[in-house]
């Protein structure tokens, strides 16, 4: 923990979303490496597409498991511990596989070790630093933290296509554990592990500002994160958060993220080119998820989730028809970057809405779990529609029909009384 006073004031809680910002930008990066090393790696070892993407699905189905035990450990052995450990492992499993030379050790390195590790700096993070440093304008600074992995994708993508077409995948693999390596000094350094740390409250809270005490501070936070599961399981609002993440990261991180790419490629577009692509979306996101968490500190929730979710599967229909050409694929970057992230603020307020403060990160991190899940889904099913068909066609048309449906499901979302009775504050 750390003792010392910090400068800015309340204000102070900037500077710690700027750093998680960082790290967040970062993680985003590692998760979207798979989709510029797929073509790589596909020549340099002959591994098919489906075995990387076998790779790539892991990595993400275990980034979305991992997030509600690690907002359960960050409250019980401490934030910067955990994320300090999590950084440290992402860097190193990334580093060892530079000495890869079986498809099992991509499993292992981008998949498993890379999957765990990103998944304690994700969408949950983000969260419990919500939660933790902001009484107000929540909506606000998730949206910004959202549209981090949109900057990642707009930081990263176009660098990691420059160096993974001129000299292959390991370039990229050094430029993501160099990265990651150089966020642990900054958390070290300027990343308390609350306000009350450093002798402050909450931004927007008044001076006598007393925090919920989080209940899986104390006892067994696994035997927590399971039971704050289980409770929520009862409840249908749970069901319909999470149903609507599933898709949006089968939409997303699992099929736009992972086959874009490959996609463009099977339409003679290079890599760099189309890693521009997805670089124009991240810009566009940048936007729309900054805008949609000022949105959604005003306006009702489940009705900015139905309309962004209805534009995303209008989008992803649209694309296979689109002709790929420089004009087609500009009007889809901007619509369907407008939204990439935008679902994360209004869901996370319908969270703490439906589960209160105390629990709401945890239960937040398992409808999160429900978007990597969607997104592990989709990974491993356009690789396996790629292969079986020759072409992406009509993984993109079904998964613009499912955004359709998660767009309906967001209507039905009802968080006017409590999904559950609180549990008791700790003596």
């Amino acid at each position: 923990m750390i003792a010392q006073s910090r400068p800015f004031g309340q204000r102070y809680a900037f500077v710690v979303v700027a750093v998680i910002f960082l790290c967040l930008l970062i993680a985003a990066g590692l998760r979207s490496a798979p989709a510029v090393m797929m073509l790589p790696l596909e020549n340099s070892f002959g591994w098919r597409r489906d075995v990387v993407s076998l790779a790539a699905a892991t990595g993400i189905f275990l980034y979305g498991l991992t997030g509600p035990f690690a907002a359960a450990l960050m409250e019980r052995i401490g934030l910067r511990r955990t994320l300090l450990a999590a950084l440290l492992l992402m860097s190193g499993s990334t580093a060892l596989s530079l000495l890869m030379t079986k498809p099992w050790h991509l499993l292992l390195t981008w998949g498993v070790f890379s999957g765990v590790s990103s998944g304690a700096v994700a969408t949950v993070l983000g969260a419990t630093i919500v939660n933790r440093w902001f009484k107000t304008n929540r909506g606000l600074v998730m949206g910004l933290m959202s549209a981090s992995s949109a900057t990642g994708l707009l930081v990263f993508l176009p660098l990691i296509a420059a160096l993974a077409q001129s000299g292959g995948w390991k370039p990229v693999v050094i430029a993501v554990s160099v990265a990651t390596a150089c966020l642990l000094p900054l958390v070290w350094l300027l990343v308390p592990e609350r306000p009350a740390s450093i002798g402050m409250v909450r931004y927007g809270a008044e001076l006598d500002d007393v925090p919920p005490s989080p209940p899986a501070a104390q006892g067994n936070f696994l035997a927590h994160t399971m039971s704050t599961l289980r409770r929520a399981a009862g409840t249908r609002v749970f069901w319909y958060l999470f149903a609507t993440f599933f898709v949006c990261g089968f939409t997303t991180n699992g099929l736009v993220g992972t086959h874009l790419i490959a996609f463009c490629g099977d339409m003679g577009i290079g890599e760099v080119q189309a890693a521009g692509l997805l670089s124009m979306m991240g810009i566009f996101d940048l936007i729309g998820t900054t805008l949609s968490g000022w949105l959604t500190d005003r306006f009702d929730p489940r009705k900015l989730l139905g309309v962004y979710y209805g534009i995303r599967g209008l989008s992803l229909i649209y694309l296979p028809y689109s002709g790929f050409s420089a004009t087609s694929l500009i009007i889809f970057a901007v619509f369907y970057g407008l939204d990439w992230i935008a679902t994360v603020p209004p869901t996370l307020r319908l969270s703490n809405e439906a589960f209160g403060d105390r629990s709401g990160p945890i239960v937040f991190g398992w409808i999160v779990a429900g978007h990597q899940v969607g997104a592990a889904t989709a990974a491993a099913f356009g690789g396996t529609m790629r292969e079986l068909q020759g072409n992406y066609e009509l993984a993109f048309l079904i998964a613009g029909m499912t955004a359709i449906a998660a767009a309906c499901i967001s209507l039905l979302i009802n968080t006017s009384r409590p999904a559950f009775d609180p549990e008791p504050q700790p003596a």
